[in-house]
């Protein structure tokens, strides 16, 4: 037998393993998962989850209901025993296998069920009217993402691009300023340089030759983009940025894209970018919307020595 030292966690995980755990303790008290009876009902957690599952069907096979809750054979027999001495379940041999056994709720048990959803439904919803609208939305996202990691899930539903609103400007230069000091380690002054071009942008854009796209996944917004006026018939585009969780869903190029469109309509012959030579995923969206290169020079910016690079396409 291994001694329990060999199975620890390696250091670099421990941290991770133990904030886990931490919200394992946390969840489970907070919805009273180890209360002896769950939602003031008589049934612990274990006969409760059976009894939602078997509330969904009919009728199930034993061994599909075992699979679904992922639960030992001989231990989901014995929750059954239990629930079958209370008349909420009722077990028979299959009719296409004898070596099988279906197992249904009884009347009484679809009232306990009833009387378990309902309440389930009303505990999550009293916890959901306490959190503003805000605070729901990182509910929701975080617990998709974690269903997305460990499970699999389906990924984000598709983006769509809109024009800003109230709050957004202030989410471009919050979102910059955090994702660029993470993922590149670049100081206060960036930050600072988009609250600038933004609030010009706020006071002075003229709508006919200037606009700005929020790209936005189940109501939050993951990826921005400006199209604003360099000179008379030069645009030039600005604060691209996608969410790390949103990459790779093409929200980038959607958004350069709609750049483009955008300064054909107003007339530009010509759109430009400025950007550092670091940044090699904005660089490749940009490759393959046309733009060249044009100029480069080293210099010293956002506590870092970097080089720009000014970009250009004809339209």
């Amino acid at each position: 037998m291994a001694a329990m030292t060999d199975l620890a966690p390696a250091p670099c995980l421990a941290a991770d393993v133990a904030a886990i755990r931490a919200f394992n303790r946390f969840y489970t008290a907070r919805v009273g998962a180890l209360r002896d009876g769950l939602l003031a009902t008589a049934h612990p957690l274990p006969e409760a989850r059976v009894l939602f599952e078997l509330g969904q069907r009919e009728q199930t096979d034993v061994a599909d209901l075992r699979r679904t809750l992922e639960l030992d054979a001989g231990y989901l027999s014995r929750l059954l025993a239990r629930l079958e001495e209370q008349g909420l379940v009722q077990r028979e041999r299959s009719p296409d296998d004898a070596r099988r056994q279906r197992v249904a709720l009884t009347c009484s048990g679809r009232d306990a069920y009833t009387t378990l959803d309902a309440r389930s439904s009303q505990e999550i919803g009293a916890l959901l009217e306490g959190l503003g609208a805000d605070d729901r939305r990182r509910l929701l996202d975080a617990m998709a993402t974690v269903r997305e990691v460990l499970d699999g899930a389906p990924r984000p539903a598709p983006f769509v691009l809109r024009a800003p609103q109230p709050g957004d400007f202030g989410w471009v230069v919050h979102r910059h300023g955090a994702l660029y000091a993470e993922e590149y380690g670049w100081d206060e002054t960036f930050e600072a340089l988009v609250a600038r071009i933004v609030a010009d942008y706020v006071e002075r854009h003229d709508p006919r030759r200037e606009a700005a796209w929020i790209a936005e996944v189940s109501g939050r917004p993951v990826g921005c983009v400006f199209c604003v006026g360099r000179e008379e018939d030069v645009a030039q585009l600005r604060l691209l940025l996608v969410e790390p969780g949103a990459r790779g869903m093409g929200v980038g190029a959607r958004l350069v894209e709609e750049c483009l469109r955008f300064a054909r309509r107003a007339g530009y012959r010509e759109i430009t970018l400025w950007t550092q030579a670091n940044l090699a995923p904005a660089r490749r969206i940009y490759e393959r919307a046309g733009f060249a290169r044009v100029s480069e020079h080293p210099h010293r910016a956002f506590g870092h020595d970097l080089v720009e690079e000014d970009w250009a396409r004809a339209l």
